[in-house]
């Protein structure tokens, strides 16, 4: 190869090389910022910062041992989750509030918020209709026979925050059809309407894009991401009474558990 060809390869090299240590460096200043971001998220839910603004931003980087430019991306990324916002001459301030909602416990939403507000349900839809064949082999009816079908927007402190839609067994969820569905979580009526209580549930828990629908009702961004919780609770007894299909305000909650390791 001639000298100047030499030389003309090598200062390609150079160049390509160059590059690849800035994207690298990009790349691994991005992966410092999520971490950060992490981290201050869970301070922020579990209140540590009670007058609702975060520290400076220099303050920031030397209790977490980041650069400036690191803790500026990780703010950027709460800021738009909208969990802060930045505010001339004040700083980073929390602007949203998310509610915890364990999984640990079997509860409605009522019981599990209680300590946060009020929840306030409003009922879109309620009556029977003929169970799709998934719903009837869970609830274990016969395939198109009459559920009770419920589609409950619920509020906490009047601000949306779950679409509801529930199944039950007609032979149950016909004396749910003159309670008091806007003051009460459908598990209390159901213990008081059969009179047992009720055991356990299957769940699961994924995140899920809104539909046109669902984001209208929650007045949430169409394509917004949701936590979808499906859930199959029994009496007791073990027969399966109500199958619902949760979606929440993903901003406006948090899932907690304890969970314990067995092999």
């Amino acid at each position: 190869m001639p000298p100047a060809d030499r030389i003309r390869d090598h200062s390609g090299q150079g160049a390509a090389t160059t590059v690849a240590a800035h994207r690298t460096r990009r790349r691994l200043r991005a992966d410092q910022a999520r971490q950060l971001a992490d981290l201050l998220r869970h301070q922020i839910l579990a209140g540590a910062f009670p007058d609702g603004t975060l520290p400076h931003e220099s303050t920031v980087a030397d209790d977490y041992r980041a650069t400036r430019n690191t803790v500026r991306q990780a703010l950027d990324l709460l800021r738009a989750e909208g969990l802060v916002d930045r505010l001339p001459g004040v700083g980073t301030v929390v602007v949203a509030r998310k509610y915890p909602h364990g999984l640990d416990r079997l509860m409605g939403l009522a019981e599990t918020l209680r300590e946060h507000g009020q929840v306030t349900n409003e009922v879109r839809t309620m009556g029977p209709s003929a169970a799709p064949t998934p719903v009837a082999e869970r609830l274990r009816v016969p395939p198109g026979a009459d559920v009770l079908y419920i589609e409950r927007l619920r509020r906490l402190n009047g601000l949306p925050l779950s679409l509801d839609l529930t199944y039950i067994p007609l032979d149950i969820g016909s004396a749910l059809l003159g309670a008091d569905l806007e003051n009460n979580d459908v598990f209390r009526l159901l213990e008081s309407i059969t009179g047992q209580p009720l055991g356990h549930a299957e769940i699961t828990l994924e995140a899920v894009n809104a539909d046109a629908h669902s984001a209208a009702v929650l007045q949430a961004p169409r394509g917004a991401a949701v936590l979808m919780l499906e859930r199959l609770t029994h009496l007791a007894d073990g027969r399966p009474v109500d199958l619902e299909f949760i979606r929440f305000r993903g901003d406006r909650i948090t899932m907690s558990g304890l969970l314990h390791r067995s092999l």
